[in-house]
């Protein structure tokens, strides 16, 4: 207890030992010492439970303190609650500047900021982006479901995905088609979620600027590019005597150049496209075709199994597929040194389906795995360059999967070897009225 807690206590003992010994002097005097001291004692009780009934009713009514003046414990407890109030104030005044200065910071974004109720999906707070962005105004629109009130766009479907939503990458503003907007949604506690619309319509122009600046240059080259090519077939090193190496290079290089324009020109067509074909895919021919690839590029150097352990069909454009898997096989063969082993895998997985390529090559270090999908993005330049990649491949494999609504898992360890995994739903998958093939290794 401090000091001036205990002092004050002392003084309050005192002051009742004081009032009940006066009594007793008067009750000698008067000769009724017992009724003296039992009505000092109510005397003293009754002051007591005044000065309670008083603090009680005064922190009921939530009324402000005043200092005490004075001795006593009564003053002492009326001292410390005045203390707590004024703390108290001082805390609260600096919690709501702070939470004034969030919610100017959270109005001042240009990104739209809607807090909404994570049971009811009603929107509880939005700031001033949100009616330029999503056409929500205040204060009519706080309490209103927000699927009801941002129709037509498709979010029914996505809230309901809650922490697992994946954010929308691309969605026009209800309140101009010409404005896209991309959605996020963060469940940032266990009643609220935070929706994030950040307008993209810059971002997406300036995208498909881009994607027709190298559409068109890419179709300008072809022709230039096969002009040279067809000249370089027509000379013979035996009209040019020591030019031979030097004209091998030319073509290989020219050669180079063409698969690169015509590389560009796939991953140009493939960004354009909203939705790919719908068709039945027949993938036991599918690997049929990935194995005889695999067994040509590698001109007997590798050891080749491809394994049908699904017995499904897939849905989707053959021909699109067709390139994905082949570029993943291609791959495999071209960074696996002789000797070593490609397995072409087709398998099931929980309601989808698997294509996985395994190979024993080099391997490729943790640090480079997420940028591997990139545009022309290679973890060994020389070594690309040599086997003769252009570094689209796996970009283009990437926009193939994502018009399929599938994805891409890579995983890899140097001196191991790699594994390419197409996962696809079981929206895609058909069931295959044809017997399955068990194995490639015939």
């Amino acid at each position: 207890m401090p000091r001036h807690i205990r002092s004050a206590w002392l003084k309050t003992l005192a002051t009742v030992a004081t009032v009940v010994l006066l009594a007793g002097v008067i009750g000698m005097i008067t000769g009724q010492v017992w009724l003296c001291v039992a009505l000092a004692a109510v005397g003293v009780l009754a002051w007591h439970y005044w000065r309670l009934r008083s603090v009680l009713r005064r922190l009921t009514a939530r009324q402000r303190w005043e200092t005490a003046r004075g001795t006593g414990v009564w003053n002492e407890l009326d001292r410390l609650l005045y203390r707590n109030q004024v703390e108290m104030r001082v805390r609260k005044r600096r919690l709501l500047d702070m939470l004034r200065s969030y919610r100017a910071a959270a109005a001042a974004l240009p990104d739209a900021i809607v807090v909404l109720d994570r049971n009811s999906q009603r929107v509880q707070w939005f700031n001033e982006a949100a009616t330029a962005l999503l056409g929500l105004h205040h204060p009519g629109d706080l309490g209103s479901a927000l699927v009801e009130r941002l129709q037509p766009m498709p979010l029914a479907h996505w809230l309901a995905g809650g922490r697992n939503a994946e954010p929308i990458l691309d969605v026009p503003s209800p309140v101009d088609p010409a404005i896209r907007l991309n959605l996020r949604l963060i469940p940032y506690s266990s009643d609220y979620w935070l929706l994030i619309a950040r307008d993209v319509s810059k971002l997406l122009r300036l995208e498909q600027v881009r994607r027709d600046f190298v559409a068109n240059v890419s179709h300008e080259l072809r022709t230039p590019l096969t002009v040279v090519h067809g000249y370089l077939d027509m000379m013979d090193p035996e009209d040019f005597p020591g030019t031979g190496p030097m004209l091998e290079e030319m073509r290989k290089q020219s050669q180079r150049m063409a698969q690169l324009v015509e590389d560009l020109l796939t991953l140009s067509r493939l960004e354009s496209q909203e939705h790919s074909e719908e068709e039945t895919v027949a993938m036991q021919p599918m690997l049929a075709t990935l194995r005889r690839e695999a067994e040509a590029h590698s001109q007997g150097r590798h050891q080749i199994s491809v394994d049908d352990l699904a017995g499904v069909d897939l849905q989707g454009s053959t021909k699109e597929l067709h390139s994905a898997f082949s570029n993943l096989v291609t791959n495999a063969v071209r960074y696996t040194p002789a000797g070593g082993r490609i397995t072409v895998e087709f398998r099931c997985e929980g309601d989808g389906v698997v294509l996985a390529v395994r190979d024993t090559g080099y391997g490729i270090p943790a640090n480079h795995l997420p940028r591997l999908t990139e545009r022309f993005y290679r973890v060994s330049s020389s070594r690309s360059r040599e086997s003769g990649g252009t570094g689209l491949g796996l970009s283009i494999v990437k926009h193939i999967l994502s018009l399929h609504h599938a994805r891409l898992e890579i995983e890899s360890e140097v001196g191991k070897g790699s594994v390419f995994a197409c996962h696809f739903d079981g929206d895609h998958v058909r069931v295959r009225e044809a017997a399955p093939l068990t194995s490639a290794e015939e």
